[in-house]
């Protein structure tokens, strides 16, 4: 059985065509992909990325095994503050691409890709020498993306946080209940568009206020939702995606034009 994240009748009630991804029955395309691409290039796309991992490496080593399991310097990370990075196995070969959020000098929050969650856990654990604590709470969290030129504008009508404010990989923790009533959230300006954006961390009970609240507001500032063909061509247009030159003929002659 196919996980849902909790807006799957939110996606097929837009008539969103879904697809297996990762053990998920995910949109791939509610318009149509060069639709969707074009709204987050011009102006905004929401996605639900759910479906994504979240690792917490809590305790007082917990900076040294983070340290240990990816290629960045995790030291010169301040609260607040997150970077891209990689963790490879012994040889060197990239067992996944992922983000690094530090909220305390003894808490870390790491987002994998959802076909890896299980084996990057189990890899931590195997490599966990300091004994650092580590919990896999991607069953509790729902991952917003909101992107585009026009999303941090989208996101300062719905809240008193100054989201315009908020550098490039960092990201703020707002007070309990004072975010679409949730006890604990995350709004960051990360993304994977390769344009200026949100990814925004609620409870997964949370997910579908935040989506309506966002969706109400698409209409005058050209938001579309977004699923994850347009997400995989604008990584791609961006560079962050490497692909066979059959795969980008491919795209280009059917899903972009689709």
């Amino acid at each position: 059985m196919l996980k849902k994240t909790q807006l799957y009748d939110r996606h097929l009630s837009l008539g969103a065509h879904m697809s297996a991804f990762a053990g998920f029955d995910m949109p791939v395309r509610y318009q149509g992909i060069r639709a969707e691409h074009m709204a987050v290039r011009e102006a905004a796309g929401l996605f639900d990325v759910s479906h994504m991992g979240q690792i917490f490496v809590m305790g007082d080593e917990a900076g040294a095994l983070v340290q240990h399991l990816v290629t960045n310097d995790v030291s010169k990370l301040k609260d607040g503050q997150a970077l891209y990075t990689l963790m490879c196995n012994h040889d060197g070969g990239i067992l996944d691409d992922l983000l690094v959020y530090r909220l305390r000098d003894y808490a870390y929050m790491l987002v994998v890709n959802a076909a890896n969650t299980k084996e990057d856990l189990a890899w931590m654990q195997a490599n966990n020498e300091r004994e650092a604590m580590l919990h896999d709470t991607s069953e509790h969290i729902a991952l917003l993306a909101l992107q585009g030129p026009r999303s941090l504008d989208i996101m300062a009508r719905l809240t008193d946080i100054p989201v315009h404010d908020i550098p490039p990989y960092h990201f703020v923790r707002p007070a309990p209940g004072a975010f679409f009533g949730c006890e604990k959230a995350i709004v960051a300006r990360t993304g994977y568009t390769g344009e200026i954006g949100l990814e925004i961390y609620v409870e997964r009970e949370a997910a579908g206020r935040l989506w309506d609240a966002i969706m109400q507001v698409r209409t005058p500032l050209g938001l579309l939702p977004a699923g994850l063909g347009a997400r995989d061509t604008l990584r791609l247009e961006a560079g962050y995606e490497f692909m066979p030159i059959s795969c980008v003929i491919h795209s280009a002659r059917t899903q972009f034009c689709s």
